[in-house]
């Protein structure tokens, strides 16, 4: 009869007998017959090799194994949205730069304004003639009515003149249009601070559920490898009995040894992702999270500090690309408003304290200036040709920003479905699994199954407890992307 065939019969003729009823590994070890005993270990140690009479003692042996202790604790962690907040608003640099982004977007609305509104000027010259080689003389009339004549020593020595000079353009078209463009730039720098707020949240919320899940799944590790060494000792005593052979103790070493590759391997995502979880709060160090945190109150509180938005327009990336397209077409305009002429009312007031008897020593006059651009080499027409190859630019950014936020949006909402059934198929695996290791350690016990077959089903077991856990947490990311894709936040 061929191997497989002859496998399938034997699960078959022993169906009924083993049934399909989850058995413990404790429950599988107690299942050996009375006499036969199990190894003892010291803490720390690859288990002694079985002595016949001896008594079984799975649990103290487990229990010694140093990996089997807890999962290391981070020294900082964080119980509540509030508390990652408020180390977002104080150590995130990409909330500094973007609200110094915004800061500087109000300085140059304010730089904008200052261009249509009143200067004032004012200068003062004092003047020293180190060569004087003329003198002369100058008159003016007394109260009498009688010249006076004083002597005057040119070019004058020494002479202090002061000036006052205000400015109000009257007619500056390009200067107007520039303060509405300023603002524009501002409401566009405080759409992007709470975009960034938006990624923020939605970032640290999957990174906090990223440390969840890595601490879940270094626990089912230190699971798999309490199994696994109780199945070595299982396998260990049935060797003692010559129920087994040498072939099946080394498989079981080798599970063993599997299993403490994977809490390794486990321990350093967890510590990962809690560096990835301390940088995205701006700390270099670490920083876990308490084990009494609710992940759906967690959830909540970072729902509650953004408002959903009912059109994908109103999402503030959406929104910052068309001000970009606003500001870059207006950037045609400015270039058109430089062939316009500009008129300016000016007022100057001076004084001096050169006294030539021919004018007063302090004057005062108003003029109005008409200024004519007629040709300044062409700048103006490549500046207008850079400014139309702008706005296509930003045409183009808004219209790929509003295809890739589109779909963002649908996998945001499809992909709790899909997760939502993937965790479904994970738990029916589960199950599965759970079922099959059973009736294999069954099988075994009975001397119908081999030790392959007890590692094989050990091991996937272990894998399918892993992606449970997997599984489970994407579904709460899902639910949390597909709130956040549609969210503006201003906290």
């Amino acid at each position: 009869m061929p191997f497989g065939l002859g496998r399938l019969h034997k699960w078959t003729a022993y169906a009924a007998v083993l049934g399909f009823s989850n058995l413990s590994l404790a429950e599988a070890a107690s299942a050996a017959p009375v006499g036969q005993d199990l190894p003892s270990t010291q803490a720390g140690a690859e288990p002694s090799e079985p002595v016949a009479g001896s008594a079984p003692a799975l649990t103290a042996d487990v229990v010694q194994d140093p990996m089997l202790g807890s999962v290391p604790a981070a020294k900082r962690v964080i119980s509540s949205w509030g508390e990652a907040e408020a180390l977002l608003r104080s150590r995130s640099t990409d909330i500094r730069i973007a609200v110094a982004e915004a800061a500087r977007a109000e300085a140059q609305s304010r730089i904008a304004l200052a261009g249509a509104l009143p200067a004032l000027t004012g200068t003062a010259v004092y003047t020293h003639q180190f060569l004087t080689n003329r003198s002369s003389q100058i008159s003016r009339l007394d109260a009498a009515g009688n010249p006076v004549f004083r002597p005057l020593q040119l070019p004058i020595p020494d002479a202090l003149t002061g000036n006052l000079q205000l400015v109000q353009p009257l007619l500056a078209t390009r200067t107007w249009h520039a303060i509405a463009t300023a603002k524009i730039g501002e409401q566009s720098a405080r759409l992007s601070l709470q975009e960034l707020k938006r990624t923020l949240t939605r970032d640290t919320a999957s990174t906090v559920v990223a440390v969840i899940t890595n601490e879940r799944i270094a626990e089912l590790n230190r699971v798999g490898l309490k199994n696994a060494l109780e199945l070595l000792a299982l396998v260990r005593a049935k060797s003692a009995n010559g129920e087994g052979t040498s072939l099946d103790v080394e498989r079981a070493k080798q599970e063993v040894e599997a299993a403490r590759a994977k809490v390794v391997a486990g321990d350093e995502s967890l510590e990962q992702a809690r560096e990835s979880l301390g940088l995205a709060l701006g700390s270099a160090e670490p920083i876990g999270v308490s084990r009494d945190l609710n992940l759906d109150a967690w959830a909540k509180a970072a729902q509650a500090r953004c408002r959903p938005a009912s059109q994908l327009r109103q999402r503030a990336d959406i929104a910052v690309l068309s001000k970009q397209l606003e500001i870059a077409r207006r950037n045609v305009t400015d270039v058109k408003h430089q062939f316009v002429p500009t008129v300016d009312l000016r007022s100057t007031l001076s004084s001096t304290s050169i006294d030539t008897g021919a004018q007063p020593r302090t004057l005062w006059n108003i003029q109005a200036v008409l200024t004519v651009p007629f040709w300044e080499g062409g700048a103006r027409y490549g500046n207008l040709r850079l400014a139309r190859a702008e706005v296509e630019q930003a045409d183009a950014r808004l219209q790929a920003g509003q295809r890739a936020a589109a779909i963002e949006v649908n996998r945001a909402r499809r992909s709790v479905s899909v997760a939502h059934k993937n965790a479904e198929v994970a738990e029916q695996s589960r199950k599965t699994a759970a079922n099959i290791d059973a009736m294999t350690r069954k099988m075994f016990d009975a001397g119908l199954a081999t030790s392959l077959e007890l590692v094989v089903a050990a091991s996937a077991l272990r894998e399918a407890e892993i992606t449970l856990a997997l599984r489970e947490f994407d579904l709460v990311r899902a639910r949390l992307d597909a709130t956040m894709v549609l969210s503006r936040c201003s906290w």
